[in-house]
């Protein structure tokens, strides 16, 4: 069974720094994508960035969020600098169990999320 576990949210000012920590069990984690979605009140979830051996990110987080993953720990994280008012969202570890991030690139959602994080931009 799929589980993804998020933590490390919580409220950061803006121009801040935050880690998200994913803790994902129950498949082989280290042949899969995994990828970090988000979801603002009022609007639909959306990727943020994706991961296999290689990183894709939204435009709106390129340069300024990190995804990594460590394989040996079934841990993928997300680290956020920068940080704007309109990162503010709930976020979802998501995994579609493949070895590719399409469905991400295509603006699609996967199968697996977690139960989310919320992240809170304010000064």
């Amino acid at each position: 069974q799929v589980q993804l576990v998020e933590s490390g949210g919580g409220l950061v000012q803006p121009g801040g720094s935050l880690r998200l920590s994913c803790a994902a069990s129950g498949f082989a984690f280290d042949r899969y994508a995994v990828a970090w979605y988000r979801q603002a009140p009022g609007k639909e979830r959306a990727g943020v960035a994706c991961i296999t051996a290689t990183p894709y990110y939204n435009e709106s987080v390129k340069e300024r969020f990190t995804i990594s993953r460590d394989n040996s720990k079934n841990m993928v994280y997300l680290q956020m600098d920068s940080v704007k008012p309109e990162d503010a969202a709930t976020y979802y570890c998501a995994t579609d169990l493949v070895w590719s991030c399409l469905a991400f690139q295509l603006h699609q959602g996967m199968d697996h999320y977690g139960k989310g994080a919320n992240v809170t931009v304010s000064s």
